[in-house]
């Protein structure tokens, strides 16, 4: 039995999984998710979502995948890992990514692969009017040539909106990376960068996960100096709010203890188990 279900939840409220379901409207979370919709809706083309690692950029990402992909005038990708030591396999990424494999045949140049996406984006955007998103998770990790591909997918266009809606997800890394790339850092439309939470967020936080894994939030799990203690050692990074959230449950069903309080948030801490 987990220790969740002791503590009478329905499930693990603190997993590091980016499970949308877990998306904390923060005002920076908030903020970012709807100037990226409108962003999208009006086809304008790049948008950059930065952000340090664990700040939860990922779970955004989600979160967006979540609210688009039951639209019917919406078709959404996501690149979970663009490593690609080459231009041709970043390429072969993206046809894989757009399923487009049935229409390579043979042994494909840079050129096929090239034409084929180019039609997809086409026949998508203009012929049948829908708006064509492409996610990229861990942006920091796209090359100059993967670059390099995406900016001239960037340019196809109509009079109106561009063919590829593109959202890059990504580690602060990639900022000076594409300010060196003048005519794709010029095409940004939006450059969002996500800070971590204060600390009545991170109270806000812990209680929305545990409400919604089942528990009831009018009583009091974790004591106002545990919170401020967790604050204090995550910075507010959700990641480690998490993590030290996980471990002082776990750690509260092994006590005598009936809320986690300071004492054993520090003792978490001094220990090195968070």
């Amino acid at each position: 039995m987990g220790y969740f279900s002791i503590l009478g939840l329905l499930k693990e409220p603190f997993s590091n999984s980016p499970d949308p379901e877990f998306f904390f409207a923060s005002n920076e979370h908030k903020a970012a998710l709807i100037r990226l919709l409108v962003e999208i809706r009006l086809r304008r083309g790049l948008s950059v979502i930065l952000g340090d690692v664990g700040v939860g950029k990922t779970t955004l990402s989600r979160k967006l995948f979540q609210m688009l992909k039951e639209r019917a005038d919406m078709l959404f990708y996501m690149i979970l890992d663009p490593t690609a030591q080459s231009e041709e396999l970043f390429l072969e990424s993206l046809v894989r990514t757009f399923n487009l494999q049935d229409q390579i045949s043979g042994s494909p140049s840079i050129l096929d692969y090239k034409e084929v996406i180019k039609k997809h984006l086409y026949q998508k955007g203009v012929e049948e009017n829908k708006t064509v998103v492409l996610v990229v998770d861990e942006a920091q990790k796209l090359n100059a040539e993967s670059l390099e591909v995406l900016r001239v997918l960037l340019n196809y266009e109509t009079n109106d909106y561009k063919l590829l809606q593109l959202v890059l997800f990504s580690q602060m890394e990639l900022l000076p990376k594409i300010k060196e790339i003048k005519n794709f850092y010029d095409r940004i439309v939006l450059k969002y960068v996500i800070n971590p939470l204060d600390e009545p967020e991170t109270r806000e936080l812990i209680n929305f996960r545990l409400h919604h894994s089942g528990f009831d939030t009018e009583l009091l799990l974790f004591t106002n100096e545990a919170v401020s203690e967790i604050q204090r050692y995550s910075q507010g990074y959700p990641r480690k709010i998490n993590l030290i959230c996980h471990n002082a449950l776990r750690n509260l069903v092994t006590s005598n203890k009936t809320v986690v309080d300071g004492v054993l948030i520090r003792d978490l801490i001094a220990r090195s188990v968070v």
